[in-house]
């Protein structure tokens, strides 16, 4: 309905026509009070200017009743708003569980994107229509925002954290991909595109790509390369927790406080092993800043995720 209006992108997501229905229902409360308080004020100016100079104004008695209609409606049509748009914000930051992982990672002036295959983009982003897609972000080097009008999505992209953005493609077509925080002198360059195929288009886009190696198995062969296996492992030089499990898992740590092993923690505990000491570990692990890149990382955090974590190695500080 409302894709033909130019002042609206097309809707090409399962969450865009509910974000406009909200948006309309919102600019036409916000049209109605302004127009009704606009043509109250030129009526009252008329009905009660001066009309002699000696005219003085009648005393006007105060109404419970008027007062009640005007505190309850706007009140009322206030909580419509806060709990449709805080239903509306909860779907959006909260990714299905079933969502096809991509790692997204914002730098002066360019997106990178992972598949989890292992196949890599830059500015462009590849997905098949009706799959459920979870953008995990981050940034290498100042705040950056990933904006695809089309779907209705926005979400700040951060140097030192994560952030995770979801969608579902309903049109097949190629779609903007904006920065929306100004990040620098070439901040309006960095734009790039999401292309969304048919299932079968997809395959084919991707079968006729280089096969490359998957996001986890890069994890564990960095894993590797950096020597984390020399100490997290039983027999390791060094004690240190094991991988098993770990991710998503309540984590103990000195002093009696636990934590959640999510992104956040196994990125901090790369870059600032101290940080946050498990129980009854010694704070001996080097800080691996400058050694691994925001790509890396994700690459570690994507092996910890696999299903290869059960029988392989990995590190937790």
């Amino acid at each position: 309905m409302w894709q033909n209006l130019p002042l609206l992108p097309e809707q090409a997501s399962t969450i865009a026509p509910r974000v406009d229905a909200l948006f309309v229902f919102v600019l036409g409360v916000a049209v109605f009070f302004a127009g009704l308080i606009f043509v109250s004020i030129v009526y009252l100016a008329v009905k009660y200017r001066r009309r002699a100079d000696a005219a003085a104004p009648k005393l006007i008695a105060g109404s419970l009743a008027l007062e009640l209609l005007w505190t309850v409606i706007p009140f009322g049509l206030t909580m419509v708003m806060f709990v449709w748009g805080a239903l509306l914000f909860v779907e959006i930051q909260n990714p299905p569980a079933d969502a096809l992982e991509i790692i997204a990672v914002g730098k002066q002036w360019m997106w990178k994107m992972q598949h989890p295959d292992g196949h890599q983009e830059i500015n462009e982003l590849h997905v098949p229509i009706g799959r459920r897609i979870k953008l995990t972000m981050t940034s290498e080097d100042v705040i950056h925002s990933f904006f695809v009008p089309a779907f209705r999505i926005k979400m700040d992209v951060l140097p030192g954290r994560y952030t995770t953005t979801w969608f579902e493609a309903t049109r097949p077509g190629r779609y903007r991909l904006f920065c929306a925080e100004f990040c620098g002198t070439q901040h309006s360059g960095m734009i790039g595109s999401v292309t969304v195929l048919e299932l079968s288009e997809f395959e084919s886009w991707l079968s006729g790509r280089a096969v490359g190696t998957s996001t986890a198995k890069m994890g564990e062969s960095l894993f590797q390369r950096l020597g984390c296996a020399s100490c997290h492992r039983p027999d390791g030089a060094v004690p240190a927790p094991s991988l098993v499990g770990l991710f998503g898992s309540k984590v103990a740590l000195e002093g009696g406080r636990t934590v959640v092993a999510d992104e956040g923690y196994i990125r901090e505990s790369i870059i600032d092993p101290r940080a946050k000491i498990v129980a009854g570990y010694q704070p001996v692990m080097p800080t691996y800043r400058g050694l691994i890149s925001e790509d890396g990382i994700l690459q570690i955090i994507a092996y910890l995720k696999s299903a290869e974590q059960g029988k392989g190695e990995a590190a937790r500080q």
